[in-house]
């Protein structure tokens, strides 16, 4: 019952609740983004929900769209601006998903919503973190977030699906608040945020 009408519930207030608070710091979060990036503030792509069901996330804008010679992006490192930096150090990147939660595209709590080229690479395993929202935070997230494997961030989403209950979801919304804290796992060896999976080869 709890993961299906409470939690629905519960995410639906908390994200009405929160926007209500932090509009005033949003807006200016906006503000300092759109002078930083030179444009919009906010971050749009496509992600698969529960179930794959594909749909618009929505994020604070943490990098320029600098391209090289030949038209593509540069490497997300280089493309990060000192502002964007300090906002995903503290992830307030994630704010604008209180919308995603308002529409019940997202829970705060779950599995990370990933690329929908990476749709096809899981094994059928990895494939069940689809059966829950996908969260803001999650159980991967506060066990390594970017800094572990994708194999090992699939093993942790999983087990949330497994494990899922009203108890996990307050520890992990602690665990979340003190990784915050201490900024830590914000990115994988070498690589401002995480590399793409390419499969694990099983």
């Amino acid at each position: 019952m709890y993961g299906n009408g409470i939690k629905r519930f519960m995410d639906f207030s908390l994200a009405l609740a929160a926007l209500a608070l932090l509009s005033v710091p949003f807006l200016l979060l906006a503000l300092l983004l759109a002078l930083s990036n030179r444009g919009t503030p906010f971050f749009r792509q496509t992600r698969p929900g529960r179930g794959g069901r594909l749909f618009r996330i929505v994020k604070f804008k943490t990098m320029t769209d600098a391209r090289d010679s030949r038209g593509e992006l540069l490497p997300d490192e280089q493309r990060l601006t000192r502002a964007g930096a300090l906002v995903r150090s503290l992830s307030l990147d994630e704010l604008p998903q209180l919308f995603n939660v308002l529409a019940g595209q997202m829970s705060f709590i779950g599995p990370r919503p990933l690329l929908p080229e990476y749709l096809p690479l899981y094994t059928a395993e990895q494939a069940r973190r689809h059966d829950v929202r996908p969260g803001i935070t999650g159980w991967a997230q506060v066990n390594g977030r970017n800094a572990i494997s994708w194999e090992r961030k699939f093993e942790l989403d999983v087990w949330y699906v497994d494990h899922l209950n009203f108890l996990l979801d307050m520890r992990i919304i602690f665990l979340t608040l003190a990784k915050v804290v201490r900024r830590q796992g914000i990115s994988a060896e070498g690589c401002a945020t995480m590399q793409k999976f390419t499969g694990s080869g099983k």
